[in-house]
């Protein structure tokens, strides 16, 4: 039965007999067990890290029932050519031991499958597991032994590793787990499996030979075991669909499906091949070398794979075979031009929107998909949704019992109505994240691009909803307004919903005051009217910014604060809060107006909590047993103080999470998997595309990179993530909390519920980075640049908001707090700034009358230190006044 040992000397495999269940071996690059019986992977650890296992070996015994899947199985489906409906076959269904087989010289286990399905099947399929160059190669063949021709119309290799959270503390989670992300790319896909940590190598799964990859399939299994299967803590398993037909037929038959599902026909005696290579990356930054090494095509977007129509976007193109065509789905949605070998700039037609496949076929007959969302212009977007918010969210109906009124209120898309009850009393209760999201969306699009009547709008909602209703005079805020108490109001209950979870609060615990996550959506509402009171004064009417800013303050400082009994005024205070980098652009503006006092009390209050930070090794708490939303504010607080090490580690974390493909759904997404069963309409543990995750942990990307130029791979991910709030956006102004990446659903869920954070992040991420990247040469994400024949080079913006300009060159950053930036101009040591009163040609944007321009050195390159500015501008608020009365007006500035 251990024959394999005998080749251990030809290969440089060294295999060890077990006494347990298990088989052990390795090459130069892993160490690896196989489950004896099955042939099914156990483990497989670097051999460089040794004490790392991307498999769940320590829970296998948990994971040892009928049913439960694991690398090394397979599931497909088959007909007879004649016949319609298909047969499903799965070797997790009933455990068995496979028969041993002799093996090759580059195999080091080869088993025949029969014992493990139906005997009545007119196949016989070998597993073979092998190594190549230190890789380690699955291979599956399948024979068709019977008399008719087969149709195999899906075919599936199930994909184990360890993202089993529970029962784990959060210093276990972090040093033992990864999560695996796809890259639906047929020949072009592939699949990274990243450390928590985000240090360390990672794992790279590609095709093996011609093994495309067509689908992500989730994998059902019993929920109720002790791991939680399907839960918070275990999200659960995935299989790499390498056809997908038979599903496409019937389970995902109302959707459009990432790739065309497909299907391949064995005629008797006839076999195929189909199987996967493991190699391993050095760090999560260089998994596109290994991706290029192990010979699978790589396909790098600029900026990314959100792409506005006004963008310059390129692809880049990374493989051995060159090009023999491309060309999008819809035909005519994009228009490609060759720009260099492997390299198309892209031109998407003016009437896009939304979800586009790119086709990518080679001289060697391999194909690769690259999958973008188009949107409309990112300013004309974040219109839209503007108008949308202030308009069909826009809750008027007086007889309100829980005093909603006026408000901006959570939306049903499916049904085009506003969502004015629902079992989970937040949704429609204006707090927490689901209630407070599309309210918090509005005020930060004003912030943004501030529209007359939506200020007023939001003015009226500021003062005879927010403050007063959701906020109490002593500047705590209720977890809800609207709640479940028949009795208590006089309100028509829809009797069709479930009133018995505990999710339907009573006016109580509706009204308890304690949840700290909530203060922060109420803190970047008043600031966000106090940005715009400031640039904008013509339009507020109800207060003057002093007030605005005052109230932002205040809310902070009771959330941070302690009671007379000297006990915390709120709950999970000292964790990283969604959202929270407003806490930093607060106190940045009250150091700019001169309110020393309270800037430095909101200082002492940050400064507590990255000090406690600071002392944990694992700092990321929430309210959840592991969760992706502490990150953000740990960061910023880290970095402010000055606590590099706690900041490096954060941003490690993220990179842990959050990846970049050539997929739109999944490129700078961070993992969010829960969240639609507390917001979304459809209530499912499930990959989430874009929910805030996303937007939010950008932000220590893109601030990290500003301070680090030279790591083009934070900007990457980062940029990647800023951009994935616009995804979110209909044509018609709806943005939706998130999208259902299951393949039977592939839509975005029908409820606005808790976009508001993700839009949060993409305002205050928003802007254009200019980079030399070692591998693109000088480009902008997020604008255009183009060289003048004197060696300048103009920078134009095309971000959402247009307020940004980095240059990592120089570690310099230029901003502006109304208006927009026209263009950027640098070269011999100067720079020209032109600011124009709106976005061109967006006439629902407010006309700003001046800005303040600010100009801050990010970082220590570049040579230049300091810069002087045009003489007889006004010095105001840290920056320089630029008079925009008269329209766009240019500002010169030298570098020194």
């Amino acid at each position: 039965m251990y024959w394999p040992w005998l080749l251990a000397g030809f290969l440089g495999i060294y295999i060890v007999p077990s006494s347990c269940a298990y088989i052990s071996f390795n090459s130069s690059v892993f160490n690896v067990k196989l489950d004896d019986a099955s042939r099914t992977l156990a483990s497989l650890s670097p051999k460089s890290l040794p004490s790392f296992d991307f498999s769940p070996f320590d829970l296998l015994a948990n994971r040892s029932q009928d049913g439960n899947y694991h690398t090394g199985d397979i599931n497909f489906r088959y007909r007879k050519v004649v016949q319609s409906s298909w047969t499903s076959v799965d070797t997790a269904t009933k455990r068995v031991p496979v028969l041993s087989k002799p093996a090759s010289q580059s195999q080091f286990s080869v088993s025949n499958l029969s014992p493990t399905i139906p005997a009545s099947l007119p196949f016989n399929i070998t597993k073979a597991w092998g190594f190549e160059d230190g890789d380690m190669l699955l291979s599956v063949t399948m024979v068709n032994n019977g008399a008719d021709k087969l149709e195999i119309g899906a075919f599936g290799f199930p994909i184990e590793f360890n993202s089993i959270f529970t029962g784990r503390t959060a210093v276990e989670v972090q040093t033992k787990c990864s999560l695996t992300d796809p890259n639906i790319g047929l020949h072009g896909g592939y699949l990274r499996v990243t450390p928590l940590s985000g240090t360390g190598p990672a794992l790279v799964v590609t095709p093996l030979n011609h093994t495309p990859f067509e689908a992500w399939r989730f994998l059902p299994e019993d929920e109720s075991t002790t791991l939680a299967y399907q839960s918070q803590t275990f999200e659960g398993f995935y299989s790499w669909e390498v056809f997908s037909k038979a599903y496409a037929e019937n389970e995902w038959n109302s959707t459009v499906p990432w790739n065309t599902g497909s299907s391949t026909t064995l005629t008797a005696g006839q076999s195929i091949t189909l199987g996967l290579r493991f190699s391993l990356a050095e760090s999560i930054s260089s998994i596109d070398t290994a991706v290029v090494k192990s010979g699978t095509p790589l396909a790098r977007g600029l900026p990314g794979f959100i792409i506005p129509v006004d963008l310059d976007s390129y692809l880049y193109l990374n493989y051995t075979s060159p090009v023999s065509s491309i060309a999008s789905s819809p035909l005519s949605a994009i228009t490609f031009t060759e720009t260099g070998p492997g390299t198309y700039k892209l031109s998407p037609s003016t009437s896009t929107w939304g979800r586009v496949r790119v086709e990518i076929m080679y001289s060697d007959n391999k194909t690769q998909t690259v999958h973008y969302y188009v949107t409309k212009s990112a300013p004309e977007a974040i219109s839209d949704l503007g108008n949308f918010l202030t308009t069909s969210q826009w809750f008027t109906d007086t007889s309100d019992p829980f005093k909603r009124v006026p408000s901006v209120i959570t939306y049903d898309r499916s049904v085009n109505r506003q969502v004015t009850q629902d079992p989970r009393v937040w949704i429609a209760g204006l707090s927490d994240e689901a209630g407070a999201g599309s309210w918090l969306a509005a005020a930060m699009k004003q912030a943004a691009q501030p529209n007359e009547g939506e200020v007023a709008k939001l003015e009226q909602f500021i003062h005879g909803v927010l403050w007063g209703t959701l906020q109490n005079p002593d500047f705590s805020v209720k977890k809800s307004v609207f709640f479940y108490q028949p009795g208590a109001v006089s309100y028509n209950y829809d009797t069709s919903i479930n009133w018995a979870n505990w999710w339907s609060w009573d006016e109580t615990d509706a009204f308890n005051t304690r949840r700290a996550y909530d203060y922060v959506h109420v803190t970047a509402a008043y600031w966000a009217i106090y940005r715009v009171a400031r640039a904008y004064p013509s339009l507020v009417s109800k207060a003057n910014w002093e007030c605005y800013l005052n109230q932002s303050y205040h809310t902070v400082v009771y959330s941070m604060s302690n009671d007379a009994s000297g006990n915390s005024n709120t709950d999970y205070s000292d964790d990283g809060l969604m959202g929270e980098t407003v806490f930093g652009e607060l106190l940045e503006d009250l150091k700019r107006e001169n309110l020393t006092s309270e800037a430095a009390n909101l200082e002492s209050l940050m400064k507590k909590r990255a000090d406690l930070w600071n002392s944990q090794a694992v700092p990321y708490g929430s309210e959840m047993a592991w969760d992706s939303t502490g990150q953000e504010g740990v960061y910023y607080w880290s970095d402010y103080f000055g606590m590099t090490t706690t900041a490096t580690k954060t941003i490690n974390s993220i990179l842990g999470y959050m990846p970049t493909v050539s997929h739109w759904a999944w490129n700078g997404n961070a993992r969010r998997y829960w969240d639609n069963i507390y917001g979304g309409k459809l209530q499912r543990i499930e990959r989430q595309g874009h929910h805030y995750g996303s937007g939010l942990n950008a932000l220590p990307l893109l601030a990290h990179f500003q301070a680090n130029p030279t790591d083009s791979y934070a900007l990457r991910v980062g940029f990647a993530g800023n951009s994935g709030p616009l995804s979110n956006i209909d044509a018609e102004g709806f943005a939706s909390a998130s999208f259902h990446t299951w393949p039977e659903t592939l839509a975005w869920d029908a409820y606005s519920g808790d976009y508001g954070p993700n839009f949060v992040g993409l305002v205050l991420g928003s802007g254009t980075y200019v980079v030399q990247d070692p591998e693109l040469g000088l480009v902008a994400y997020g604008g255009r640049l183009v060289t003048g024949n004197d060696g300048t080079v103009t920078v134009q913006p095309r971000d959402a908001v247009r307020r940004k300009v980095y240059l990592a060159m120089y570690g310099m950053q230029f901003s502006i707090d109304a208006g927009a930036i026209e263009s950027v101009k640098y070269g011999n040591d100067t720079v020209v700034i032109t600011v124009a009163p709106s976005v061109d040609g967006l006439t629902s944007m407010a006309l700003a009358e001046s800005a303040v321009l600010w100009i801050e050195k990010k970082a220590n390159v570049g040579g230049k230190t300091t810069i002087a500015v045009d003489k007889g501008l006004e010095v105001s608020r840290g920056g320089w006044k630029v008079d925009l009365a008269s329209g766009a007006h240019s500002v010169n500035a030298t570098f020194s």
